[in-house]
């Protein structure tokens, strides 16, 4: 549930194509995002759960499968 909503948020930012977005996608080398690109897509998973991610723990997202798992680790807490 949290990855095919990721992909949606994603597919909106960089406007790509949803089906593109796989768990081993990288933001940078991947899709071509840069940090502000990144910065968006947190900003939009913070709106999209109803969760704050911490600038330290953004740094740490390069891959879609960071992100969902920053996803499931902040709605467990």
């Amino acid at each position: 549930m949290e990855f095919e909503k990721l992909q949606e948020i994603i597919a909106d930012v960089l406007n790509v194509d949803p089906n593109e977005v796989t768990l081993e996608t990288t933001f940078a080398d991947d899709l071509g995002a840069d940090s502000l690109d990144v910065f968006q897509i947190v900003m939009g998973i913070e709106e999209e759960f109803d969760i704050q991610i911490e600038a330290e723990e953004a740094e740490h997202i390069v891959s879609v499968e960071d992100a969902v798992e920053a996803i499931k680790k902040k709605l467990a807490e």
